[in-house]
């Protein structure tokens, strides 16, 4: 592949929902650029992007992939994402290695949840965004429908740069809204039409109107001239829509068929012509040595600056670690500095990815993107630099994984396979978490939804060679007591030789913290001083499991009063038994009562959902504590509500906002658990004692 200037590169984003056409998109990109010989399908498995195993199986994405193209002295860097909400992780790794964003939607269907989460997520990013209105091949594809979806939906700077020309009904070819040129497409080929189709004529006056305004709107001397009724030129109108585009002020909508390679030649030449190159971008901004700001420049010859912005574990290479370099020039077989952790990081050979090709290349510059395999020690969203000037750049925001199942091994003798696979998963997924609760015994794997779960899972059997169930996870509830009792402790065993003696009265009672309070008020030696710390030792032991399900117990507050010992029988052993014996009799008289814990539930949603989530959350057991409304349609739900209510609300809040929720929920302390609750569990935990 051959060199490009930084000014002669562009790094763009495919975003949208699930199904709309992403990947074929990228796939007619590669096939016009040369990249592929043929187009790949999804249906068959053979598109250049999604090539992993699951990927092909299911027919989605799954992973965030690279394939850069060569086009009008152009390289243009494809980075296809998946549409899928469980992956929202590989679609924050693409965006913050891109400069653009295209948001393909269907012409069939209209705007949709995945449309409005990647607009969301390109502002949130600060990159220029252009749609591309997808299947239009489609005869139940309306693209002017489209068009007022979009700007009903994202606002008067959506403007059309072509208008599809239809024939008898079928999706024959498109008019260039920039230039008045119309094109007919004859095989994968577009050739130009003699004159405009007067069938759509009254469309094309719709959306020049419509570009005219935007082009306007960038600068008050084509204000003048737009309210003066004076055409623009085409050299006023690139100039306009580059500028207009990078500020986000002209949001461009091209039309197509991904799947045919219709229209994607137009989007491509748009790429070309109109998005930013990295010279052109917002400024970018990293740390110093000193923790200051400093100005980070796509200079090739500035100090090196690369974040690492995807990792993917690889059972046969290793670890790949996908970077795009912000400043100076990245070579082979050179040593460098991880600027987060300060460690040195060997850099053996250097890659362009093109899907699960990796072709050798001896440097990569500034604004370019690239791969290098088998670093030591670096994760995603961590800065490469050089090791004399070292520069951070801002990493990458992750949602935090809300789903959590438990693992269940299907083999005896996996448990370390297991571990280790899910460790590299792991380091390949920020989005994935995995946790060893000492507590319940669990292993817990915690995802954004459950095929994200399903997904791991499939990965760690293909990857890994070890087959593993998903179950819910235990909940740790807690046990204390509500009244005050006082109880005798008495050992006694006598077997020949020296017997076993040890005798207490201890007053449990409610107290104020989670951990045993121990006292002690012994008068005139009944219990020797000696053997107070066994009757503590003996309790602490016997906490860790209460007398109605078994849960460790909290809130207990134990004082030795009074108790009698042998001078020659007694040890501590047997204090300890002792000690034990008057637990297990005193928790019983004291009222025990069994504890579970709650948590704060933060939901934000469209206003128009909150009664569903309010209403959803008093059928778990929760308290409303407040709604707020938080601007731009949005609202947010605040709740208190038991953990064990809780396992798919992932799952169930997507269902109820068709993907449109999102929720943080925060342990915030135990409560006693109402007595129907209590004895479903407590029966629970005898049925499991007993197997």
């Amino acid at each position: 592949m051959n060199k490009y200037a930084v000014e002669k590169i562009r790094n763009v984003v495919l975003m949208g929902h699930g199904g709309a056409g992403k990947t074929s998109f990228a796939e007619a990109m590669a096939f016009n650029a040369g990249a592929t010989d043929r187009l790949g399908k999804i249906s068959d498995g053979t598109t250049l992007s999604d090539y992993d195993q699951e990927e092909i199986k299911r027919s989605i994405s799954i992973n965030t992939s690279l394939i850069p193209c060569e086009w009008n002295g152009t390289k243009i860097n494809v980075i296809d994402t998946p549409g899928f909400f469980d992956f929202v992780g590989e679609v924050k790794e693409g965006i913050r290695a891109a400069g653009a964003a295209i948001i393909v939607v269907s012409g069939r269907s209209g705007v949709s949840v995945g449309a409005e989460k990647a607009w969301d997520y390109a502002r949130e990013a600060r990159i220029p965004a252009a749609f591309f209105v997808n299947k239009m091949d489609d005869e139940n594809a309306n693209f002017m429908r489209t068009m007022q979806e979009l700007d009903a939906t994202f606002g008067k700077a959506v403007a059309p740069f072509q208008v599809p020309i239809l024939e008898n009904g079928k999706y024959i070819g498109y008019v260039d809204v920039v230039k008045m040129i119309p094109y007919r497409f004859e095989g994968l080929k577009r050739v130009q039409m003699d004159a405009i189709p007067d069938s759509c004529q009254e469309e094309l006056s719709e959306a020049r109107h419509l570009l005219m305004e935007a082009v306007a709107e960038t600068s008050e001397e084509l204000m003048e001239k737009y309210f003066a009724d004076e055409e623009f030129t085409v050299e006023e109108m690139v100039a306009a829509i580059k500028t207009g585009f990078k500020a986000e002020a002209i949001v461009p909508v091209f039309c197509g068929s991904a799947t045919t390679n219709m229209g994607v030649m137009k989007v491509m030449d748009a790429i070309a012509d109109y998005f930013p190159s990295p010279l052109n971008l917002n400024e970018v901004v990293g740390k110093n040595k000193a923790g200051e700001d400093t100005v980070v420049k796509p200079d090739p010859s500035g100090p090196l600056a690369a974040l690492v912005f995807k990792t993917v574990a690889d059972q046969f290479v290793g670890k790949i670690s996908m970077f795009r370099v912000y400043s100076g020039t990245l070579k082979a077989d050179s040593t460098v500095l991880n600027a987060q952790t300060g460690a040195q990081e060997k850099i053996g050979k250097l890659y362009m990815l093109r899907g699960k090709k990796q072709i050798e290349v001896d440097s990569i510059s500034a604004g370019d993107i690239g791969a290098v395999t088998k670093l030591a020690g670096t994760q995603t969203g961590q800065t490469l630099c050089g090791p004399g000037e070292p520069i951070t750049l801002e990493g990458i925001n992750f949602p935090k994984p809300n789903l959590s199942l438990a693992i269940k091994p299907k083999a005896k003798g996996d448990e370390e396979k297991i571990g280790s696979g899910l460790h590299k998963l792991e380091e390949e997924d920020p989005c994935f978490k995995v946790e060893n609760n000492t507590e319940t015994r669990q292993q817990i794997i915690s995802g954004v939804g459950e095929q994200h779960l399903d997904v791991i899972i499939s990965k760690l059997k293909t990857k890994f060679g070890v087959a593993v169930d998903l179950i819910e996870p235990k909940v740790p509830y807690r046990e204390t007591l509500r009244k005050k009792v006082k109880v005798q402790g008495r050992h006694k065993k006598q077997s020949g030789g020296h017997g076993q003696f040890g005798d207490v009265w201890i007053e449990f009672e409610p107290g104020d913290t989670d951990d045993l309070i121990f006292e002690t008020n012994i008068f005139g030696g009944a219990v020797p001083k000696n053997f107070f710390p066994a009757v503590e030792k003996g309790l602490r032991e016997c906490i860790q499991k209460g007398v109605l399900a078994g849960y460790p117990v909290v809130g207990l507050k134990a004082t030795l009063v009074d108790g009698s010992y042998h001078p020659v029988d007694s040890s501590e052993m047997a204090f300890k038994v002792a000690a034990s014996l008057a637990y297990k009799e005193g928790l019983k008289q004291a009222g025990p009562v069994l504890l579970e814990p709650y948590g704060t539930l933060t939901v934000s949603v469209p206003e128009s959902y909150m009664g569903d989530i309010v209403g959803d959350a008093n059928k778990r057991r929760g308290r409303i504590l407040g709604m707020d409304h938080v601007g731009k349609g949005m609202g947010v739900v605040q709740a208190e509500v038991p953990m064990s209510e809780m396992h798919k609300y992932a799952t169930d809040l997507r269902s109820m906002t068709q993907g449109r929720g999102s929720f943080t929920l925060e342990f915030v302390r135990y409560e006693e658990a109402p007595s129907n609750v209590a004895q479903a569990i407590i029966e629970k935990s005898k049925a499991e004692a007993e197997e």
